[in-house]
């Protein structure tokens, strides 16, 4: 099962092929494809690919699921003795996306996919 650590939203997120995450509101509509290029590493049966900050070559696409909101949070500021208190409520925007395949486009990766290719071969 292959793993990858990709960054959006200022977030790094640990996902593997069919997993169901939310993330920071995208500007994407329901049923669009979306690919995260920001991929700091990917883990697998070989060994990891660590990036530098990032793999070149290396996506993570994904499916939007949905757009919301979550629920909602109190915000509760209150200084004592003062009579100063203030509430405000919150919902984060959220986007909804299921990962279909982390990809890997660089040499290194070609080059020990060809003589795993070999191997089997022989």
């Amino acid at each position: 099962m292959t793993n990858a650590i990709f960054e959006t939203g200022g977030k790094q997120y640990r996902v593997k092929e069919g997993d169901e995450i939310y993330i920071e509101k995208l500007d994407a509509e329901e049923n669009t494809k979306v690919k995260f290029d920001k991929v700091l590493a990917i883990f697998g049966e070989d060994d990891p690919l660590i990036g530098s900050p990032y793999i070149k070559g290396a996506t993570v696409a994904a499916k939007v699921v949905k757009s919301g909101k979550a629920k909602k949070i109190i915000v509760y500021k209150m200084k004592r003795r003062k009579g100063y208190h203030r509430k405000q409520g919150h919902r984060q925007p959220y986007t909804k996306v299921i990962i279909e395949k982390i990809s890997v486009k660089t040499a290194k990766s070609k080059s020990t996919r060809e003589s795993k290719e070999q191997e089997d071969g022989a």
